[in-house]
């Protein structure tokens, strides 16, 4: 009885340690992921004199000399600031109204994106689970494999179309491929086989069309999945850069994203500022949409 209770105890006791070890190594992950996020937002409040100070090194791209501020190749990290001030915002919204054009430049790029995604991805997932034509799995294998292939891949092809519509230099010529993106379709493609199909076997018998199927009993039963392709489509696209790169010829028309590296260039305290307000959205829907997005990925019924 005595060595049974010494090895039951003796078993705890290892399970107990691996539950500490795995807690141990989870909160140093969730601490260097949140880190980068934590000194955004509290240097973003700190004044521009105060940043300075802290930056210097950098500010000086590492050239020491004789200069007695430099003690050393790090940069000394604060994270409570010594005066809490909204200047730094200010100066983002108000003084630099490029700041402001740029943003709404995003917005203009990404929320068409994500309706475009969500409307052709629903369409087309519908398709490749209740339709039944020729060629039907070899057409959704293509996709798997345009959605496989690196970015860099597919910007060629997309940059002689986009030329020879004469889209270049337009917010179209990142908008459309965007829109079909394959992604989207084999996700709510693999949402959909979820879908019990004695419902949708009901609705016919009371002869229901494909077209009221998919909008009175499909979509209904989607919205999880309808959810987290929009949040995943727009933590996507929000932060684009090669694209408005090598479409956008005009500095004007480009995203945040792209402005957003060159805009703290002598004002590491706008930099900050600029990069909170930046992250802010994703950030808020990431907060009100978690349940969402986790609830969408596991009907899926996508493993890993």
């Amino acid at each position: 009885m005595r060595e049974r209770a010494w090895k039951r105890r003796r078993a705890k006791l290892r399970a107990d340690a691996r539950k500490l070890a795995l807690t141990v190594i989870l909160l140093g992950l969730v601490g260097l992921f949140v880190f980068p996020i934590v000194l955004t937002l509290t240097n973003s409040l700190m004044t521009e004199g105060e940043i300075s100070a802290h930056f210097y090194a950098i500010s000086k791209h590492g050239e020491k000399g004789n200069d007695p501020r430099i003690s050393g190749s790090y940069v000394n990290v604060k994270w409570i600031p010594d005066k809490v001030t909204l200047s730094q915002y200010y100066g983002v919204l108000v003084k630099k109204q490029q700041f402001l054009l740029m943003f709404w430049n995003s917005v203009r790029v990404v929320v068409p994106i994500i309706a475009g995604q969500v409307v052709i991805a629903s369409l087309a997932g519908y398709a490749f689970t209740q339709l039944r034509f020729r060629l039907r799995e070899p057409l959704f294998f293509l996709y798997i494999v345009t959605m496989l292939m690196p970015f860099q891949v597919t910007l060629v092809p997309n940059f002689i179309v986009a030329d020879k519509l004469g889209l270049l230099n337009s917010h179209l010529a990142i908008i459309l491929p965007g829109i079909f993106g394959a992604f989207g379709v084999f996700l709510m493609r693999q949402f959909m086989l979820v879908v019990p199909y004695s419902y949708i076997e009901a609705a016919r018998a009371d002869g229901a069309g494909h077209f009221r199927i998919f909008v009175r009993i499909v979509l209904p039963m989607c919205k999880p999945g309808l959810a987290a392709l929009a949040i995943l489509a727009f933590v996507d696209n929000w932060n684009m850069v090669e694209q408005p790169l090598i479409f956008l010829r005009d500095a004007v028309k480009q995203p945040l994203s792209v402005y957003l590296s060159a805009i703290g260039e002598g004002e590491r305290g706008i930099a900050f500022a600029a990069s909170a307000i930046y992250m802010a959205p994703m950030l808020l829907m990431m907060l009100y949409a978690e349940q969402y997005l986790i609830e969408g990925i596991q009907l899926s019924g996508i493993k890993g």
